[in-house]
């Protein structure tokens, strides 16, 4: 009995020795897959617009929201599209959260396509599901799939039950 405990921990240790080497690790981001057609909701302290480049910057407090999920942050820059007939980019700075269901994630910065749901999140990435976190360099999230991938050395600690 006491061999196999130490086989098992042996394998989590070299399974703990491969996440925290990982270049990628793929997870499930969110509860539900996101509406990515769903109006776009937005409030922060102060709002500039820049008629000339059809851009606008948020500051203070930020906080925006698309169906279930939310995105706070320090600073966040709109970007319309060509025809400035809607937004196609969000890019956030300065301590961004997303919030997604019961997962929760922070980064330096992120960047939203609104067109195709992509949002990737750099800068020391911290992801927490429940008692687990993850640590990365980026994080990319598919938020029609609801998947996620850590990428640029992953670190995480797996529990080992006795």
């Amino acid at each position: 009995m006491k061999l196999v405990k130490a086989l098992l921990i042996s394998a989590h240790l070299v399974a703990l020795a491969g996440v925290a080497s990982a270049q990628g690790a793929n997870i499930a981001f969110g509860n539900i897959k996101q509406d990515t057609s769903a109006p776009v909701e937005v409030a922060a302290d102060n709002l500039d617009i820049n008629q000339n480049t059809g851009s606008a910057t948020l500051t203070g407090n930020v906080l925006v929201g698309q169906g279930a999920m939310r995105l706070s942050a320090g600073v966040v820059n709109i970007v319309y599209s060509a025809d400035r007939s809607q937004i196609s980019q969000l890019k956030a700075s300065g301590g961004v959260t997303l919030v997604s269901g019961e997962d929760a994630a922070e980064a330096a910065n992120a960047e939203y396509n609104v067109a195709t749901g992509v949002i990737v999140l750099s800068g020391n990435v911290l992801l927490v599901q429940g008692v687990t976190a993850i640590t990365a360099d980026k994080m990319r999230v598919d938020t029609k799939s609801g998947q996620a991938k850590m990428q640029g050395r992953v670190k995480t600690v797996l529990n080992v039950k006795n």
